[in-house]
C-alpha cells in the first residue's frame, strides 16, 4: 500500500486485509508517476490477526498515524491511497471498517461537565443497535465501568483542563477506551494510546489492550517510545520508518532479524529503543542515516518474512492489478474496471445505530446537562443583565416627554438593543468552536446528524436567552420612563426577545464559521460593526448610499430600532416643547420618526424582518457546520 499527496491517479487500487480475522495491507502493482506525488508511505505490507496486539513502532514523521488512518479508512482529505485493504477477504468500505471497529485517538476529546458513566450511557443509546433495549444498554455500561476500574470515579465529572477540575489523565484515557468498547467491536485501532502518560500508567493501558486482544480481538496500537516492559506486552511488531516497513513479526524474529544485519541488540538493553536507534534519521547526518533506513527496509523487503507477507496479499485478493478502486474524485483510465470504495448513499444504509428522534433526545440530554452543570456560568449571564439594566436606568431614570426626555429616551432605546446584541453574540460565539473537535469526532463515528446536534445545542440554550430579554425590559423599560401603556411594554419584550434570537442566531453563525475560540472571539465586534452602523441612529436610513442600501436589509439594528421607536413614539400626540432650548423640539411622536426617516407603516415588516434574519442566520449556521463535517470526515 502507498499513501501520497498530490494529483489524484487516473486509476489508484485501494482496499485492507482482515482475512479470516487477519488483517493485511498490501503493495499495489501501479504507481503513479513519483513526480506527481509526495509518498508519505511506501510499499507497506503487513497483517493484523485475531487474539494478538499488533505494535506499530517508529520514530516521529515515520507514518504510523497516516497507516492508522489509511487502514481505517478515516481522514483521508487530499490523500491517495493505492493497495489493497481487505477485511474477512473481501475489498473493505467505510461502512463495514466503521461497524467492525473502533478507533481510539491520540487526543482524549470529552464534553467535560458530564460524569464518566453520563458519558457512556451517551455512547450506548447512540452507538448501540437500536432494537438493544434499554436495561441491556445499561448493563453493558456498567460492565466496562468495572472492566475498566472506573467504578471509584463513574460518578466524577470529566473535567475541563484548566477550567474544571475532573478524573485524572489516566481515568480519561481509560475511559476514551471504554467508550470505543461498549459495542464490543473485534477491531481496534489505538493511536499513542499511551501518550502523555507516566511509565505506570502507559504500562497499564497497554496491558488493558493486551487483556483485550486475549478475547480473540485485533488490536493495532502505534506506540511511540515503549518501555522495555511494554515491548514484552507485543505479539507481533510492525516497524515503520521514512514511510516503509522496515520489520514486521514476533518479538523473537526481530531480534533474530536485526541481528543476521549485524545488528544486534545489546543485552540488557530495551529492544524498542535499539530499534528506534537503527531507523532514527539523525540530524546534521540525514544522508547517511537514510541510506541505512533504506538499506534496513530493502533487506527486510528482500527476506523471506517480507516476501511472505506481500504474496500473502496478492494470493488472498487475486490479480490485483485487475481491481481497481478509485477515490471518489478520481476518473478511471481507459479499459480499467473502477470499483469505488466509497460506498454510493443509495447502495448503503444508514450509517447511524439510532433514530433520528432518538439522537436528538440524547443529545438535547447531554446539551442541557452541560448547560445546568455549569450554574455559575448561568448566575453570572443573569446577574450582568440586571446590572446593565439598572446601570441604564439609573442614567435615564424618570425621562418626561420633552424635548430632552426625546433625546434621552431615544438613547436609551439604542443602548438597550446594542447591550442585546453584544450580549448575546458573546454569550454563544464559542459554543460550536468550543466542541468542534468533539462533534466532528462523533459525527465521523456515526452517532449523529449536524441537524440534531445544532438542533440540540440551540434548545438547550433556548430557556436562558428567553430570560434574558424578558429580565431586562421589565427592569429597564418603566425605569426609563418609556411609553406606559402595558400593550407597548408587551411589545417591546417580544422585539427583545427577537433581537436576542437574531444575535444568538449571529454568534452561532460565526461559531461555526470559526476554527478556533480565539478566532470567534476576535471576529464579533468587526463583524458586528457594519450592521450597527446601518442602523437607523447614526446614520439616518434615507442617508445611505443607493450602493450600499441592501445592506440595512441586513442590519437587525434597523429593524429592531425601527420597531422599537415605533412602538415608543407612534400614536404619541403631544410633546411638551414648553422648556425647549431651541427649535428642533419634535411637537409629536410622529416627528420624532421622521427625524430617523423611520415609517409606522413599517412595524410589521420589521418584526417579519427580524423572523427572516433568525431563520436565515440558523439555517446559514447549519449549512456552514454541515460542509465543516463533510470536509472533517473526508
Amino acid at each position: 500500500m502507498r499513501v501520497g499527496r498530490g494529483r489524484i491517479p487516473d486509476g489508484a487500487a485501494t482496499a485492507l486485509h482482515h482475512s479470516g480475522g487477519a488483517g493485511t495491507a498490501s503493495p499495489a502493482n501501479t504507481s503513479p508517476s513519483s513526480s506527481r506525488y509526495r509518498y508519505y508511505q511506501r510499499d507497506v505490507s503487513g497483517e493484523a490477526r485475531p487474539g494478538e496486539l499488533l505494535g506499530v513502532l517508529g520514530a516521529s514523521g515515520a507514518g504510523k498515524t497516516t497507516l492508522l488512518d489509511a487502514l481505517a479508512l478515516r481522514g483521508a482529505g487530499a490523500r491517495v491511497v493505492e493497495g489493497e485493504r481487505l477485511l474477512a477477504g473481501s475489498p473493505a468500505t467505510p461502512l463495514a471498517v466503521r461497524a467492525l471497529s473502533a478507533y481510539v485517538r491520540q487526543r482524549d476529546l470529552f464534553v467535560g461537565a458530564l460524569t464518566v458513566r453520563e458519558h457512556l450511557v451517551f455512547h450506548a443509546m447512540l452507538r448501540m443497535d437500536e432494537e438493544i433495549p434499554y436495561e441491556q444498554r445499561m448493563r453493558r455500561v456498567t460492565e466496562v465501568i468495572s472492566e475498566f476500574s472506573l467504578s471509584a470515579c463513574q460518578d466524577v465529572i470529566i473535567g475541563i483542563p484548566g477550567r474544571i477540575k475532573g478524573i485524572s489523565g489516566g481515568e480519561r484515557k481509560r475511559l476514551a477506551f471504554a467508550s470505543e468498547v461498549l459495542t464490543d467491536p473485534p477491531l481496534m485501532f489505538c493511536d499513542e494510546p499511551t501518550s502523555g502518560l507516566d511509565s505506570f500508567m502507559a504500562l497499564t493501558v497497554l496491558s488493558t489492550l493486551k487483556q483485550m486482544a486475549a478475547k480473540g480481538k485485533t488490536v493495532v496500537a502505534t506506540v511511540h517510545q515503549p518501555s522495555s516492559e511494554m515491548y514484552a506486552l507485543f505479539d507481533r511488531l510492525l516497524l515503520l520508518a521514512e514511510g516503509r516497513v522496515a520489520f514486521q513479526g514476533t518479538p523473537a524474529e526481530a531480534l533474530a532479524f536485526f541481528a543476521s544485519l549485524g545488528a544486534p541488540c545489546p543485552d540488557g538493553f530495551n529492544p524498542a529503543d535499539f530499534f528506534m536507534q537503527l531507523v532514527a534519521v539523525v540530524p546534521e547526518e540525514e544522508e547517511q542515516s537514510r541510506q541505512q533506513v533504506e538499506m534496513l527496509c530493502d533487506a527486510f523487503h528482500n527476506s523471506p518474512a517480507g516476501r511472505a507477507l506481500a504474496g500473502e496479499g496478492a494470493t488472498a485478493t487475486g490479480d490485483v492489478s485487475g481491481m481497481v478502486a478509485c477515490a471518489e474524485e478520481s476518473t478511471p483510465a481507459a479499459g480499467d474496471q473502477c470499483e469505488p470504495f466509497v460506498v454510493q448513499p443509495s447502495q448503503a444504509p444508514s450509517p447511524y445505530k439510532a433514530s433520528w428522534c432518538t439522537q436528538l433526545r440524547v443529545v438535547l440530554w447531554r446539551s442541557w446537562l452541560s448547560v445546568i452543570k455549569e450554574p455559575v456560568l448561568i448566575k453570572m449571564r443573569m446577574l450582568q443583565t440586571v446590572m446593565l439594566s439598572l446601570m441604564i436606568g439609573t442614567v435615564f431614570f424618570g425621562q418626561k416627554t420633552d424635548q430632552a426626555g426625546v433625546m434621552n429616551m431615544n438613547g436609551a432605546i439604542i443602548l438597550f438593543m446594542t447591550n442585546m446584541t453584544f450580549q448575546n453574540v458573546f454569550a454563544v460565539i464559542t459554543v460550536f468552536s468550543d466542541e468542534l473537535a468533539v462533534f466532528l469526532r462523533e459525527h465521523l463515528n456515526g452517532m449523529y446528524r449536524v441537524d440534531v446536534y445544532f438542533l440540540s445545542k440551540t434548545l438547550a440554550e433556548l430557556p436562558v436567552f428567553a430570560a434574558i430579554p424578558c429580565l431586562f425590559t421589565t427592569v429597564f423599560y418603566y425605569m426609563v420612563g418609556l411609553n406606559p401603556e402595558p400593550s407597548r411594554f408587551v411589545i417591546a419584550m417580544v422585539i427583545a426577545a427577537l433581537v436576542t434570537g437574531v444575535t444568538t442566531s449571529f454568534g452561532y453563525l460565526l461559531s461555526c464559521l470559526s476554527p478556533s475560540t480565539a478566532v470567534a472571539m476576535s471576529m464579533g465586534a468587526p463583524a458586528i460593526f457594519p450592521f450597527l452602523l446601518y442602523g437607523g441612529f447614526f446614520i439616518n436610513v434615507g442617508s445611505v448610499p443607493r450602493a450600499l442600501d441592501w445592506f440595512t436589509w441586513l442590519s437587525w439594528f434597523r429593524f429592531g430600532n425601527e420597531a422599537m421607536f415605533i412602538n415608543q413614539w407612534a400614536g404619541v400626540q403631544h410633546i411638551d416643547c414648553s422648556g425647549a432650548v431651541n427649535d428642533t423640539c419634535p411637537s409629536s411622536g410622529h416627528i420624532v420618526l421622521e427625524m430617523f426617516d423611520f415609517n409606522e407603516g413599517d412595524f410589521m415588516c420589521d418584526m417579519i424582518g427580524l423572523v427572516c434574519l433568525l431563520v436565515s442566520f440558523r439555517l446559514l449556521a447549519v449549512l456552514i457546520l454541515t460542509l465543516r463535517a463533510k470536509r472533517g470526515c473526508s
